[in-house]
Order: structure tokens, then sequence, then C-alpha cells
């Protein structure tokens, strides 16, 4: 049993994966050595926008999970 059926995902749901790996990658960083990847390579502003944008990449995928959930899937 696959946590999230990856054959009914489309493109958005692959997007948000990549974003949520990103956001981990980021965040493992910063735990680790205290290095925010994405303000260093972005600036403040745009890295705040792009850490708004893996939140929701995160909420999107969380509804999946719960919808598959409903359906009898998981």
């Amino acid at each position: 049993m696959e946590l999230l059926m990856l054959r009914s995902w489309n493109l958005y749901s692959y997007a948000c994966f990549i974003l949520l790996l990103i956001g981990g990658i980021d965040l493992g960083l910063y735990g680790i050595f205290g290095v925010n990847l994405l303000h260093a390579i972005f600036g403040g502003m745009l890295a705040r926008l792009i850490c708004f944008v893996i939140g929701i990449a995160a909420g999107y995928l969380i509804y999946l999970l719960v919808l598959e959930k409903k359906k009898g899937v998981l």
C-alpha cells in the first residue's frame, strides 16, 4: 500500500512534492548548519515568498492525503 497514490497525481501534485523537498532540504540545512539557503540565494522578501509557496504546497499535499483517506484508498 502506497502512502499517496502516485499514479493519480497530476502536474500540480508533482510540483508541490518538488517544492516540499526543496523546503525540507532548506530546513535541514538551517537546522544543522544555521544556513538559510533560500535567503542566501534569493534575498529576504523573495525567500519569504518562496517559503509561503512551499507552505501552500504542503497544505495541498495534506489535502490530497485526506482526500485519498476519505476515498478508502489508505
